[in-house]
């Protein structure tokens, strides 16, 4: 029966599959006294043969998508299964106390884990936790006859339906095969929604219930523009989405036009469409969307996607692939943002009551130096092959910017000595997310070389609403004045210092927010790769001097988020 929700639009592009539902089954059991222990012990060996087989499949798909580095995680869970001390003292609580196989790897499976957990002087043994935690999972799931599901064994094409997606799980979708996803929470500014941009994922996030309304094979369309999803749609539906995909592809056919063009409004003034990337894997879409920069590369992927903090030499091919890529034109790296709902199993932080306003970003890297330490080294070797820009995230104060830049300035003196080769044209600016460093956006201007406006956690820490909690999620308003306010604060900052200002937050990209910040004289948009042509269409058909007037409607007599957005869809066509 056909049935129709409504979500957010979170990332461009109509899309009709089979859903795959990304749900972590029950794996509730009942502890049981058995009597054939020979039986029950074949049951459990059975089941670590087919958890074996699972493990050698995804391990061969991770080698094909991540590469034989990241894949070799899964040789760690094939190794807990063939160890006989784990196994052996599973098939010792079946046989002598005559527990079920799902109550016996329970118990064995929580001593070894605690065990691990235990080893707090030894990081490497302290990770074994979450691989026995892992493997024990999906061994359960044999036992229960329950299958567990993995994106990297999608091979037909499907729209993955979830909870929720973490960057991890977003980070394995095959984008030949997955042709959307639709998630019950989560907003535009999630970073799955923002990888979904980056990977040319049609997504609707914030449907509230779409994994209680879809069955696995249903067959799902999905309006990434409007944020629509239709559950079983008819033959009539059917034909109105692949129109639609239709008209989509041809806008797009148009906007690929612009791929060389400069940007350039309709009075002749310049400004740069820059992209935001993950990992050097979003070079091809950055490319094939004409960026004239790299507005933020978000590091922290190379530390999420690796089993280890990732090495200097490891960091600084990374760096290298993408700053000689993008040569001449600038490369703006943000310095690992950590912490919030971004973690690493390997580096364990503290619980905090509010993670957001925690140890996060530059407070780990100023705290934790030697991790700074090594990034930076490996940022300064990859200079030397391109347009480098380095920025701090997270920067409340002054005395921030000045640590992270003294740590800097004495990893570069030391390169320097070795006889390193150094760009001597390295800037260094901050990310403007926090309203403290926004307000006094005058100061720091005559210490950084740029400022990078980070509207994603502005408006949350503005709003003091959480983007992620869809109760609020009416709060985060681009648009509202108190937000404008700041940020032409922060441009007329900069400008009278003689620096620039770009923002590499989503609403750099959004078609609403886009007319204002060139009446408010932003100098450089940063954005999903796939919304640069789009925005390139628009600012051709915009006059800086019209938009001016209309930023200062907005900031000096509009009082609300409503307004704003009214006032420009009434008065940009």
């Amino acid at each position: 029966m056909t049935k129709e929700l409504q979500g957010i639009a979170a990332s461009d592009g109509i899309a009709i599959a089979k859903a795959y539902m990304l749900v972590q089954p029950d794996l509730s059991f009942t502890k049981t006294t058995v009597e054939d222990t020979a039986a029950e012990t074949a049951r459990f060996d059975a089941a670590i043969e087919a958890s074996n087989a699972d493990l050698k499949l995804i391990r061969a798909k991770a080698v094909e998508s991540l590469g034989e580095e990241e894949a070799q995680v899964f040789d760690a869970h094939m190794m807990i299964l063939a160890d006989p001390e784990f196994t052996g003292a599973v098939k010792s609580k079946i046989e002598d106390d005559k527990e079920n196989a799902e109550q016996a790897l329970s118990d064995v499976s929580s001593m070894f884990i605690a065990t691990f957990e235990a080893m707090t002087d030894n990081a490497y043994m302290q990770e074994r936790a979450a691989d026995v935690r892992d493997v024990s999972q999906r061994v359960l799931s044999h036992l229960l006859g329950v299958q567990l599901p993995n994106p990297a064994l999608i091979d037909e094409e499907v729209v993955v339906v979830a909870h929720d997606l973490t960057p991890s799980d977003t980070a394995q979708l095959n984008k030949k095969y997955v042709k959307a996803f639709v998630t019950d929470i989560g907003g535009r500014t999630a970073h799955s929604a923002i990888m979904a941009r980056s990977l040319e994922i049609p997504a609707v996030v914030g449907t509230q219930d779409i994994t209680k309304s879809v069955k696995n094979g249903q067959l799902l369309a999905v309006d990434g523009l409007t944020g629509q999803v239709v559950v079983d749609p008819d033959a009539d539906r059917q034909a109105k989405f692949e129109k639609e995909a239709t008209d989509y592809a041809t806008k797009k056919a148009e906007w690929a036009q612009l791929k060389t063009a400069s940007t350039v409004t309709a009075d002749g003034k310049h400004f740069d469409l820059a992209a935001n990337i993950g990992t050097p894997k979003d070079l091809d879409g950055v490319l094939a969307n004409g960026a004239e920069a790299i507005g933020l590369y978000r590091t922290e992927f190379l530390y999420m996607d690796s089993a280890e903090l990732p090495s200097e030499d490891d960091q600084f091919e990374a760096y290298k692939q993408v700053v000689e890529t993008m040569n001449p034109k600038p490369v703006v790296v943000r310095t690992m943002d950590i912490g919030g709902d971004k973690h690493l199993p390997y580096m364990p932080l503290p619980e905090e009551m509010n993670p957001f306003l925690g140890y996060r970003a530059i407070r780990i890297s100023l705290d934790r130096q030697e991790i700074f330490r090594t990034q930076l080294r490996a940022l300064l070797r990859a200079s030397a092959f391109g347009k480098l820009r380095i920025m701090f995230p997270m920067i409340a104060t002054l005395q921030e910017f000045q640590a992270a830049k003294k740590i800097f300035t004495e990893e570069k003196e030391k390169l320097v000595a070795d006889g390193v080769k150094i760009s001597d044209d390295i800037q260094l600016g901050i990310m403007i997310e926090i309203p403290a460093a926004a307000v006094l956006a005058d100061q720091f201007a005559k210490q950084v070389d740029f400022f990078s406006i980070g509207t994603n956690d502005l408006i949350q820490y503005t709003m003091a609403a959480d983007r992620g909690n869809e109760h609020v999620s009416y709060l985060y308003q681009p648009y509202n004045p108190s937000i404008l306010r700041l940020v032409k604060h922060v441009i007329d900052s900069a400008h009278a210092e003689g620096k620039w200002v770009g923002m590499c937050g989503e609403a750099a990209g959004d078609p609403i927010m886009v007319p204002l910040l060139l009446g408010l004289g932003l100098d450089e948009y940063s954005m999903s790769a796939t919304s640069i042509l789009k925005v390139r269409s628009l600012m051709k058909k915009l006059s800086t001097e019209d938009m001016k007037k209309l930023a200062d409607t907005a900031i000096n007599e509009n009082i609300s988020n409503d307004q704003n957005k009214a006032l420009v869809e009434e008065n940009v066509k």
